[in-house]
């Protein structure tokens, strides 16, 4: 009985996502940037998203690469119940624009933004990965409110429920 306790008790820590730096209730920083939308160059200026609706700003890695590519797949196929819910996504990665270009029309479908996330929005999200040198950042989702302050946090590097995850937090916040 104590082995499958203690098995038990592994599942569930390997199972919970890690804490991200930013709590529930942390007023989000504020950030303007470049970005792309279907390979077009874009603004992209969360102050101005928010007033339009709750946001979600999920980070990934880098463009092109397995994981990444499942999840703005997945996310694109999301975006009218995102929609639907009155939010906006916006995918954020340390990946500089000429390469969120062509990740934008190819791997999102041109249905949402892309954005280039610099050392600042980094570092105020709390998303650095330790990645031997290179910039990346973690793989963490944040709803933000049209209050500017964040609602849900998934941090996690598996991208297999940022999107439902962060879609019920949406329909959450649009039921309140």
């Amino acid at each position: 009985m104590r082995l499958f306790s203690a098995a038990i008790a592994t599942i569930a820590l390997v199972a919970t996502p890690a804490v991200a730096g930013l709590p529930v209730g942390a007023k989000a920083p504020t950030f303007a940037t470049r970005g792309a939308v279907a390979g077009q160059v874009v603004g992209i200026d969360l102050a101005q998203q928010l007033k339009k609706g709750p946001v979600v700003l999920y980070f990934f890695p880098a463009a092109f690469t397995g994981g990444c590519n499942a999840e703005a797949h997945a996310f694109a196929e999301a975006i009218p119940e995102f929609q639907k819910a009155g939010a906006t996504v916006i995918g954020m990665s340390a990946d500089d624009v000429p390469t969120l270009q062509r990740f934008s029309a190819e791997k999102c479908a041109g249905k949402f933004a892309v954005a280039s996330a610099g050392p600042a929005v980094i570092k105020n999200y709390d998303v650095a990965l330790n990645a031997g040198g290179r910039a990346l950042t973690k793989r963490t989702s944040y709803v933000i409110g049209r209050d500017g302050k964040i609602a849900f946090v998934h941090d996690d590097m598996n991208p297999a429920q940022h999107v439902a995850l962060t879609l019920a937090a949406v329909r959450r916040l649009a039921a309140k």
